[in-house]
């Protein structure tokens, strides 16, 4: 029997896994997924917003500006990379300023720092930003981090305190009994007090096993965005335009590692796993970019990628216990501003649900940090000898564009929730992420994963279940 089961291994349910692992508590965390941060976590702009944005009276205004502020200390403590850019909206026209004044104003009430610039004042600091931008809203505190890398980092911190996680277990069914649940899966069932459902795009499926009073209906929407290479320096700041009906619109995002995102746009689909890219919505970004920015680099785009938001019929976060199934909590339709709010949703869930049904004893035995990987590029030379000098997997680069060694890549196999995949690599240390997206260094990653997990390279898969990248010898 455990005490909490949590469905979905995102960027939030990773969080509250994590914050869920200081107390006495035993913690069951359930990813269909062939690893964690696969879904909407993978897949978005990776901004940490300050919350400007959402209306007044609603949990993401509440939890945004709330989680913002708790990132700085949490990249911190999980040794993670945050890097503070930050943000102008940027207003073409009078119209368009006018609606600059209302999300200042938002940002006083909220203490949230900013400053308005003229057109002219604001190329000065970004001299691509459109000839037609008259007036721009600054946001200094506005900040971007590596999503994944901080969901690994929440989840192997959990492990180490004793949370259980399953990958590759589907939930299939969840039955109510008389002051527990019992949740089936594809992987046998699983025995709880409460369940909670940080599901995603499924989320509204996950509810109605238990509820017949589902308020809302995920329906996603995908957002599609380009990859340009970290040699353009294209953009400084991430550059919004003003608001609209379908979100925060097409934007320009310098990453932590240099490279920059041109995207989303903001298409409904029906099917909760089609994160396929469309040439519609690709030449939408390409159309869309051009209102706020000018001398757009496409020529430097190295990817393409897509990702879907679990957006409802809820217009905020959908966050609450059900009467005809307590000890059920959804924690669904989180998406912008979710993952700047996300620290701050695990705090509320905690306080709001789990502490009227748990006693929250810390546990003294608990660490709430994590080491940082060695990562072999963030090294002085000297540092990097001393590295080679004892381990000399080190010093052989098996990504050129990244200079990711292989030393690196055999320790994230090794680590708490490792890699199993390509992707998983990929994700963790970066090999693939360069000009040449894998053309030199997956074959290398595929030998090393089949070394380091005892199987055959035909065994090897490129993300989930189903898809390996050999099918047969031919010598």
């Amino acid at each position: 029997m455990y005490d909490v089961i949590v469905i979905g291994a995102g960027i939030t349910g990773s969080l509250l896994s994590y914050s869920l692992s200081q107390y006495k508590l035993s913690v069951l965390t359930l990813e269909r997924c062939h690893d964690i941060a696969d879904g909407a976590t993978m897949a978005n702009s990776a901004i940490v917003h300050t919350g400007y944005d959402p209306e007044d009276g609603t949990l993401k205004a509440k939890l945004n500006v709330q989680g913002a502020k708790m990132y700085e200390q949490l990249t911190r403590d999980l040794g993670c990379v945050r890097k503070v850019v930050g943000a102008y909206i940027a207003a073409v026209g009078p119209e368009e300023e006018k609606k600059l004044d209302v999300l200042a104003d938002r940002a006083k009430r909220r203490d949230i720092p900013y400053a308005f610039l003229s057109g002219d004042e604001a190329r000065k600091e970004e001299p691509n930003l459109s000839d037609g931008v008259t007036k721009v809203l600054s946001f200094p505190t506005t900040a971007v981090i590596y999503p994944w890398e901080v969901a690994i980092a929440a989840m192997q911190a959990a492990i180490g305190n004793g949370t259980t996680l399953k990958l590759d277990t589907e939930v299939r069914n969840i039955v109510k009994n008389d002051g527990f649940f019992t949740v089936e899966t594809n992987q046998g069932s699983f025995e709880t007090k409460m369940v909670i459902n940080c599901s995603g795009t499924h989320a509204d499926q996950i509810a109605s096993m238990v509820s017949k009073q589902v308020p809302y209906h995920i329906t996603p929407r995908r957002g599609e965005y380009y990859v340009l290479d970290q040699d353009t320096d294209f953009v400084h700041h991430v550059i919004f335009p003003v608001p609209g009906k379908k979100g925060k619109g097409v934007l320009a995002v310098p990453t932590v590692y240099g490279n920059v995102l041109l995207g989303p746009n903001s298409d409904y689909c029906d099917d909760p796993d089609d994160n396929e890219n469309t040439v519609q919505g690709l030449d939408y970004v390409r159309s869309e970019i051009n209102k706020t920015m000018k001398n757009v680099p496409f020529q430097h785009a190295i990817r393409t990628f897509a990702g879907l938001r679990p957006s409802s019929s809820s217009k905020d976060f959908v966050i609450q216990e059900y009467e005809d199934a307590p000890g059920f909590v959804d924690v669904a339709s989180i998406e912008s501003p979710g993952l700047a709010s996300a620290p701050a949703v695990a705090r509320y869930v905690i306080d709001s649900f789990v502490a009227k049904h748990l006693t929250l004893d810390q546990n003294p035995d608990a660490v709430m940090t994590r080491k940082r990987p060695l990562v072999m590029a963030e090294l002085t030379p000297e540092e990097r000898n001393a590295a080679i000098a004892e381990n000399p997997a080190y010093g052989r680069i098996i990504c050129r564009c990244e200079q990711i060694s292989e030393g690196e890549i055999i320790d994230c196999i090794h680590a708490v929730c490792g890699a199993r995949s390509v992707k998983g690599v990929k994700k963790r240390v970066r090999p693939g992420m360069g000009k040449c997206q894998g053309g030199f260094c997956e074959p290398r990653v595929v030998e090393i994963l089949a070394r380091e997990l005892n199987v055959s390279p035909l065994e090897v898969v490129l993300d989930g279940q189903k898809s390996e990248i050999l099918e047969s010898e031919n010598r």
